[in-house]
């Protein structure tokens, strides 16, 4: 049985699943699915075309669905797809995608946490058990893959990817692609060494942990360039996940990766 206080605003054509609860004040549209067990707090706004996966929590002031900022829109349908168990806390504001990206939908995976003040903008497709810390700005088709973490008050240029498990630094702008399992921080943003902490919290061995320094360690530090060292690691690391991954996100990237830390002064 849901829970829906009098003084919020629920749209007739929105649909809710089992034991939602909505606060004083809250806004639901039309054209709004929301799932089992969700709590939309006092005061906040899911506008139309939002689908919501189960036991998620919409804090106050927070917004989901509003239109795109982003001049190529032209009112289309465009969707925000956000998965289960998801956190959205005070004042995030997360955007509907635009259809001339070709994708139509900003998506958030199961599990994962939107801190006070985030904004994600359109066509973001942000992957499962990520942190996106306050005040993080995110631009335009910036994708995050599963267990990436964002440091407060960090931004996204368009169409940067951060790979899974990397860490990326409080204050950074994040101006290339963040390859997997890495911490990236400095400004100007540059490689900082492998998130082993994170790693080894999340089971992976002290030899996997190992294997994946000795892999950038080739292609930071040894002398090759990016080609070279793909190449090189291809040729001389035996087979695993974590090799392959680190692979093709660099081979698929369009922006460039981040660089080798510059002597500190």
């Amino acid at each position: 049985m849901n829970k829906i206080h009098p003084m919020a605003f629920v749209s007739p054509d929105a649909q809710l699943g089992n034991n939602v609860e909505v606060g004083p004040f809250a806004y639901i549209d039309a054209n709004v699915v929301i799932g089992d067990g969700c709590h939309i707090m006092n005061n906040a706004t899911v506008l139309n075309h939002v689908k919501m996966g189960r036991d998620c929590t919409v804090f106050p002031g927070a917004v989901v669905g509003a239109i795109p900022q982003d001049l190529k829109f032209e009112g289309e349908d465009s969707w925000v797809e956000i998965g289960d168990r998801v956190n959205i806390r005070e004042c995030a504001t997360i955007n509907r995608g635009t259809q001339a990206s070709g994708k139509g939908v900003t998506r958030i995976g199961n599990d994962t946490l939107i801190m006070s003040y985030a904004h994600i903008a359109h066509d973001c497709q942000i992957g499962n058990h990520c942190i996106i810390v306050s005040y993080v700005g995110l631009a335009g088709e910036t994708d995050i893959e599963d267990w990436g973490i964002l440091g407060g008050k960090s931004g996204s240029h368009q169409f940067s990817r951060i790979g899974t498990h990397a860490f990326v630094a409080a204050f950074a702008k994040i101006t290339k692609d963040i390859p997997p399992y890495v911490l990236a921080g400095r400004e100007p943003i540059a490689f900082e060494g492998v998130n082993r902490t994170g790693l080894l919290r999340r089971g992976f061995t002290e030899e996997q942990v190992n294997r994946i320094k000795d892999i950038y360690d080739c292609i930071y530090f040894k002398g090759m360039n990016t080609s070279q060292a793909l190449e090189y690691i291809e040729a001389n690391f035996p087979v695993t996940a974590e090799r392959d991954t680190i692979l093709g996100f660099i081979r698929s990237s369009q922006r460039g990766i981040i660089p080798k830390p510059r002597p500190r002064k």
